[in-house]
């Protein structure tokens, strides 16, 4: 059992799903995983139970969960109970079923793991390398893919020393570093992909990696140097690092005569390699 598979599972063809482009989440209809998981012939009752004796016990996770106008079996739109994936794993574990059990076993063995890369870092690296291998990535762009992640906390470590507040002013910093080296913010980057809920990174060509590299390892060092004492200053810094990458690409692409930013995802990449690019005059 997988993540990918967990989700994939969930989006079953009985299991209605809501992707909120805002967040870029995936929301589940909780009902009807309860159904695919039990069996039950009235998982809306099921659920019932369920959550009263959750409410019981403290469970924070049915608190939580929201209400999503969904089509029902009858053609109407009605309101039914959701969970994003965080919160649907935490319910699947109170789910004493045989078709639950894979999961439990699962996220016992991603915790498990988790615990064990505390102790030991490189291990992370090593479960990465295999995990991208079995998805079918070549070790030419594995090895830029791990270095980009070396490189990547090097600059978020430097943020962090300079004050930068994690989640929300990193990913508004990663904006201005991705907008002045590839002209997209990381969410149309990702929207010219194809890409949801997977990891821009991930669906990179090795030049786009290499760029991207070149961006934050860029705006690390002039940050390093700057020593920027304001989040205004960060940002300054971020467009600077980002603007270094941007011009190389223009220079490659004015060289090779072909664009570097590739629309290709992972599902693509290494199949269709050739296919990447166009010449810029078309």
């Amino acid at each position: 059992m997988t993540k990918e598979n967990a989700i994939k599972l969930f989006q079953d063809q009985r299991v209605r799903v809501h992707w909120n482009n805002d967040i870029e989440k995936w929301y589940f209809s909780i009902v009807d995983v309860i159904g695919l998981l039990t069996n039950s012939v009235n998982p809306n009752a099921y659920w019932r139970k369920l959550k009263e004796r959750l409410k019981k016990e403290g469970n924070e996770t049915v608190t939580n969960c929201h209400g999503l106008k969904m089509m029902a079996a009858d053609g109407k739109m009605r309101m039914t109970d959701i969970a994003d994936t965080e919160q649907l794993l935490r319910l699947i574990q109170s789910i004493p079923s045989p078709n639950a059990e894979p999961f439990k076993v699962w996220l016992a063995k991603v915790g498990y793991e988790r615990i064990e890369e505390t102790e030991d870092p490189e291990l992370a690296f090593d479960r990465a390398m295999e995990i991208y291998l079995k998805k079918g990535y070549s070790k030419n762009w594995i090895n830029q893919r791990l270095k980009s992640i070396e490189v990547r906390k090097e600059l978020t470590d430097e943020w962090e020393s300079r004050g930068v507040k994690k989640d929300s002013e990193y990913a508004i910093l990663t904006d201005e570093i991705t907008k002045a080296w590839a002209g997209f913010t990381t969410k149309e980057y990702k929207k010219f992909k194809s890409l949801k809920k997977e990891n821009l990174r991930d669906n990179m060509t090795n030049l786009e990696l290499v760029l991207n590299m070149l961006a934050e390892a860029t705006t690390k060092e002039i940050s390093g140097e700057r020593k920027p004492k304001t989040f205004i200053e960060n940002k300054i810094i971020a467009n600077q690092g980002g603007t270094v990458a941007g011009n190389a690409r223009k220079e490659i692409e004015e060289k090779s005569g072909k664009k570097v930013i590739s629309s290709l995802n992972a599902k693509e990449l290494g199949i269709t390699e050739k296919k990447e690019t166009k010449n810029l005059d078309e």
